[in-house]
């Protein structure tokens, strides 16, 4: 499969070739779901609390007698339905971790991948980045391909201070390293802005574990 190259000006200097395994398959939807909500599950910290009528400050005398008032009968005063009372099955800490097999977290992305490529919304370029720490500069680069109003990820070969303080400040785009590449932030945004070097990392990363092998000679 080949894909549009772009420089960091929004030209068009070429073709760049893709592998199908990774950017050209059949999107799982039931995976990219169950990846989602495992994201989305293991971003919680599960420290809710409340406490219970056992946890809540007062007394535990009977308020009352049980007859003769002619009020209906209470217990203490740490009751449920009393203010300032308990919590009846209230939340308590706990941990909300999901687990999922690598094969499938890898097709997730995978089905990700293929379906912003199939959507147009994966721009390839040779190579991203600002001399000074700007957001105009950032801002500028957007332009050139029509996005400063669209959602976009940009990802990043490697930590590069200068891009990511750069886009910091621009509210509908996020930085993101080639290596951390999931399903919640393909999902989320628009488009993805891809360098060359980016590229090489998720094909190291996604590709087939056989591809790298040299064939034996029939």
């Amino acid at each position: 499969m080949q894909a549009t190259l772009y420089n960091q000006s929004g030209a068009q200097i070429g073709t760049i070739e893709l592998d199908d395994y990774i950017f050209g398959i059949e999107p799982n939807v039931p995976v990219m779901h169950q990846m989602l909500v495992l994201q989305n599950a293991n971003a919680r910290q599960g420290t809710h609390s409340t406490r219970t009528r056992g946890e809540v400050s007062g007394s535990t005398r009977k308020l009352y007698r049980q007859k003769g008032t002619g009020r209906a009968r209470q217990g203490a005063i740490r009751a449920p339905h009393h203010s300032g009372g308990g919590v009846v099955f209230g939340p308590k800490p706990r941990k909300y971790t999901q687990r999922m097999p690598r094969k499938m977290r890898r097709l997730a992305v995978r089905s990700a991948l293929s379906a912003k490529q199939r959507d147009g919304a994966i721009r390839f370029v040779d190579r991203l980045q600002l001399e000074t720490i700007r957001t105009k500069a950032m801002l500028e680069v957007l332009r050139a391909f029509e996005l400063e109003r669209q959602k976009t990820l940009i990802v990043l070969p490697e930590k590069d201070e200068t891009l990511i303080r750069s886009a910091n400040n621009l509210p509908n785009v996020k930085t993101l390293l080639a290596m951390y590449l999931n399903v919640r932030d393909l999902l989320k945004y628009d488009v993805v802005i891809m360098p060359q070097a980016a590229l090489e990392q998720v094909n190291a990363w996604l590709g087939r574990a056989d591809a790298a092998q040299p064939q034996e000679a029939a």
